[in-house]
């Protein structure tokens, strides 16, 4: 479909087993996801891309532990391990996803001071990323999202794109989440409030 686009985020190895933020099977996607990208017109990916002591995390906070929450200008953030720091091998695609049919690779999070989980907006949720207007030049209507991790990068991807006007899938069986302190059953809930068709 020539208004559809397929959102993939985030299947880097530091999400995967193995990797310094490890999403449970996280690798399982990977299959899935190679299949959606031959099915559709349009494939645009995200990654996370930290500079060395990011502000997201613990290691930058002294006396903070990972999943720790800290008030930041831009509101609570989570502190994660180091992740995703750009070059290394914990910020690459994952070997498997096949992804050089992709149109556009947004990195996400490599403004130092800001943590970035959509593919939309900074976690200040005014900041774009400019895929909005990408979208849209594009004549992108409607956006599906497969990725890592749901309750995070996913979830607040497709929140945003439903707040910006597109209607927006989320294919959970292509999709491994988190459950940080019931992260998952929370996200599910606002996504559906919003309008996230949950497939």
């Amino acid at each position: 479909m020539a208004d559809e686009a397929l959102i993939v985020i985030d299947v880097q190895n530091d999400f995967c087993p193995g990797g310094a933020l490890a999403v449970e099977a996280g690798d399982e996607v990977v299959p899935l996801i190679n299949q959606l990208i031959q099915r559709f017109d349009h494939v645009v990916l995200t990654q996370d891309w930290h500079p060395a002591g990011h502000s997201s995390f613990a290691s930058s906070h002294p006396g903070k532990a990972p999943f720790e929450t800290i008030g930041m200008p831009y509101g609570e953030q989570t502190l994660w391990p180091d992740h995703c720091v750009q070059g290394t091998r914990g910020a690459a695609f994952h070997e498997g996803l096949e992804w050089t049919k992709a149109e556009l690779v947004i990195r996400k999070g490599f403004r130092k001071e800001i943590d970035s989980y959509s593919a939309l907006f900074e976690n200040d949720h005014e900041t774009p990323t400019g895929l909005t207007g990408y979208l849209r030049e594009r004549g992108i209507a409607r956006v599906t999202l497969a990725g890592l991790a749901t309750d995070f990068c996913v979830a607040f991807s497709a929140l945003d794109a439903r707040q910006q006007g597109f209607e927006a899938t989320v294919l959970l069986q292509a999709c491994r989440g988190i459950d940080l302190g019931g992260s998952m059953a929370a996200m599910m809930q606002r996504m559906r409030e919003a309008g996230v068709v949950l497939a």
